[in-house]
């Protein structure tokens, strides 16, 4: 499962179909698979619905479980230590070099801290529960950071569409186990079981950073300076030294208004289920099981049409596709309770996901300086999540002053903004070209502004 070496595949072509099928079959591509497996299977356990639904479970009231959910935060603010895992080793293990050296350890600690929660008892006292999941938190975000930056120090630009896809793959996966596989074992076996199962599962991609190679280390192009400035500034500096102050935060508005429409309606999406009249297994079936499938299958979907088509005009079939699908939750709205309705309004929502995701994914890489992997794409993620993370926090109270009806309509007309954006942006952004992997232009139109 170890991937060629990162200057090998700078050689290989992956346009047209036939360099598509190439793309996935590359080694790179096996491997991001697993890693995504061990991004997605803490995050449910530890910042969601699995360990909300624990806690519920266990009798603690909505308000405490708001609060405990908070300690998840770091998966936000993963783009504060990133500089550090930009520049140097993880000490301990830096014999394994600068990338999987602090992949192996945040992976060591996902493991521990699932083991450790496991054994918590939330019931007679939630601070040691809130104490490992800070901890996991931070090895889980810490987790993220190096396996996108692996992604794309491993394989060039050319590739990136299909490792994008199953990174995807493996990530949902994940989610799968650590959503309703956990829940299922909860349900028979009991929640410490559920959490040693999900800790035993992290020895895959631990096993397979230790087989899997090391990417080449880019040769720098800027002069790196050893002091604060150095590590946290310059990162951003060379974002906008290479694309201009106006495309430059062109570039961040259009990434962090790319994914509203579908977060903004995520912390509705619980609550509308149930009102609408089905049960939690019904849930956990349609949602849980069969809409991630779906996911996988728009991930996928995305990751070929990007390969064949370029980002440019998939951003515009995504964001069009991500809007729409807020609006199949009216079939659900004027049809409660009935389940093909249920499967129409998922289908549709999770299809256009899996694709954006992908295609987001592959634009946010395209951006990236590979002199600061870790830390640009660190902060082009947050930046994506942010603004609807927030709006999300509100959406409830719009929910009750119009209905939900009203709700998915401005949720799709949300869209606006991003679209008008994307249309001033589109003549100044041009498809990445096949480029030694020890390069790192940027990926946008050469007017003059770039250094």
């Amino acid at each position: 499962m170890s991937p060629e070496p990162a200057s090998a595949p700078a050689k290989a072509s992956y346009k047209g179909w036939a360099g598509i099928r190439r793309a996935f079959a590359t080694p790179s591509a096996a491997t991001m698979a697993v890693l995504g497996f061990g991004s997605g299977l803490p995050f449910l356990l530890i910042a969601s619905q699995t360990l909300s639904t624990r806690l519920r479970d266990v009798g603690l009231d909505l308000g405490s479980i708001g609060l405990i959910s908070l300690a998840s935060f770091f998966y936000l603010l993963k783009f504060l230590w990133a500089p550090l895992i930009d520049r140097y080793a993880f000490p301990l293990t830096a014999f394994l070099g600068r990338r999987r050296s602090w992949l192996l350890v945040s992976q060591l600690g996902v493991t521990v801290a699932l083991f450790a929660l496991a054994f918590s008892r939330p019931e007679l006292g939630v601070a040691g529960l809130v104490g490992w999941v800070l901890f996991a938190s931070l090895c889980g975000a810490t987790q993220d950071s190096v396996v996108d930056a692996y992604r794309i120090e491993i394989a060039p630009d050319t590739a990136q569409a299909a490792l994008a896809a199953t990174y995807t793959l493996g990530y949902r996966i994940g989610l799968i186990l650590g959503g309703a596989g956990a829940l299922y074992l909860a349900q028979f076996q009991g929640w410490a079981w559920a959490y040693v199962a999900m800790s035993a599962l992290m020895l895959l991609p631990i096993a397979t950073t230790l087989l899997c190679r090391e990417p080449v280390a880019p040769a720098s192009t800027v002069v790196r300076r050893v002091d604060f400035l150095g590590a946290f500034w310059q990162p951003i500096s060379s974002f906008f030294s290479g694309n201009g102050l106006a495309l430059g935060l062109a570039l961040l508005l259009f990434v962090g208004l790319y994914k509203f429409p579908d977060q903004v309606i995520g912390v509705m999406a619980g609550p509308f289920y149930l009102d609408s009249g089905f049960t939690k297994s019904d849930i956990a079936t349609v949602s849980k099981l069969f809409g991630v499938w779906m996911g996988i299958v728009g991930a996928f979907a995305g990751g070929a049409a990007v390969a064949a088509f370029g980002f440019r005009r998939m951003l515009l079939v995504a964001a069009l596709g991500v809007a729409l699908s807020n609006l199949a939750f009216l079939l659900m709205a004027h049809n409660p309770g009935q389940l093909w309705a249920f499967y129409a309004a998922l289908s549709a929502d999770n299809l256009f996901q899996g694709f954006a995701g992908t295609v987001l994914v592959a634009f946010m890489s395209s951006l990236t300086d590979r002199n600061f992997t870790a830390t640009q794409y660190a902060l082009l993620v947050s930046l994506a999540n942010l603004p609807g993370k927030f709006a999300g926090g509100v959406s409830g109270f719009l929910v009750e002053a119009s209905s939900y009806s009203t709700f998915f309509v401005l949720s799709a007309l949300t869209v606006i903004p991003t679209l008008l954006l994307l249309a001033w942006l589109w003549p100044r952004l041009r498809e990445s070209a096949p480029v030694p992997a020890i390069e790192s232009p940027p990926r946008v139109a050469d007017d003059g502004r770039r250094g």
